[in-house]
């Protein structure tokens, strides 16, 4: 069974400059559960059939010019009509004020009615962008997330195979660590994962003979980050002499978190390897693969052996690479 994350109410009016003008009870009790938000120009003209009264409702200067064109009894009616429906909230925009009859149907029907100074698109894209994070599905992974030359880099591995020191070390040569242990992960599209540290643990981090350390006490503020995106998946594990490692890197291989897809390698660790000098060229690597070039295939092509590679790798333009 998935889990149905929520946000209240209280959170969107302090984030987004919000000032009430009607609440049926207090803002910390009227819970957000969609991150889906609407404008009810169809619902004010009459048609209710699909409304979803648990989504925030945005009115702005289209709606209320339609509703002061309308007669008294036909305004009434249509307002009526939409209240009756009880959505959860409803905010105006433009510094324009709620009427006489939308402060009592919002009583009536016990609806808090918002006002905002902000412009009607632009307050509707930030508060979707804060619900996508708010609601958004999440897991909790045991590794660690860094953030190296902007790149978000997951790692991920068995517990004392080197991901905090190996952290440490990037944070040493300038990067940021976001979360040690516990990274929480939520999926804020169907191509964007965000990962963070759980509040109370944020910023630490535990190395082993030495202990629990601060971060941000020790290296700085410019030293950690609270989110970042998660752009590649770095698995550590112990050299395994047996196991054929990949030794060319022709194509990407993914993992799989909360249904998207996101670039994956896995790197041995042995005595000798610096492992933060890898991640940095594995998180170049990747930003060059991104842009449209493969070192290993233009290598391929170069000795004439490129004949199995796919055609979207071998038809990329390297010239401004060269």
């Amino acid at each position: 069974m998935s889990t149905q994350f929520s946000v209240k109410l209280s959170k969107i009016i302090r984030t987004h400059h919000l000032t009430p003008a009607y609440l049926p009870r207090d803002a910390d009790e009227i819970i957000i559960t969609t991150a889906e938000v609407s404008r009810p120009g169809l619902e004010l003209a009459g048609f209710l059939d699909y409304f979803d009264n648990q989504r925030i409702q945005i009115m702005g200067k289209t709606e209320t010019a339609y509703l002061e064109r309308l007669d008294e009894s036909r305004r009434q009616e249509c307002l009526e009509a939409f209240f009756a429906k009880q959505p959860v909230t409803l905010i105006i925009t433009r510094s324009i004020q709620p009427t006489p009859l939308m402060l009592n149907l919002a009583e009536k029907y016990g609806t808090a009615l918002l006002c905002s100074d902000e412009v009607t698109s632009s307050l509707m894209a930030a508060i979707i962008s804060t619900l996508n994070v708010e609601l958004a599905p999440r897991i909790t992974r045991h590794g660690v997330l860094v953030e190296v030359y902007g790149a978000g880099i997951l790692l991920l591995g068995d517990s004392g195979v080197g991901k905090s020191e190996t952290a440490m070390e990037l944070v040493k040569r300038g990067h940021r660590l976001i979360a040690d242990d516990a990274v929480e992960i939520r999926r804020v599209s169907s191509r964007t994962l965000v990962g963070s540290s759980p509040k109370n643990i944020r910023h630490f981090m535990e190395l082993r003979g030495i202990g629990i350390i601060n971060v941000r006490r020790l290296f700085g503020i410019g030293a950690v980050k609270i989110t970042e995106q998660i752009d590649m998946v770095i698995q550590l594990e112990q050299w395994d002499p047996t196991k054929i490692y990949d030794r060319m890197g022709i194509e990407n291989e993914y993992t799989e978190i909360l249904g998207n897809k996101v670039p994956m390698l896995t790197i041995p660790v042995k005595p000798g390897r610096n492992l933060a000098i890898i991640i940095e060229v594995a998180a170049m690597n990747q930003r060059q693969k991104e842009m449209g070039y493969n070192a290993a295939a233009e290598l391929l092509t170069r000795l004439g052996i490129a004949e199995d590679l796919p055609e979207t790798i071998l038809h990329d333009d390297w010239s401004t690479f060269d």
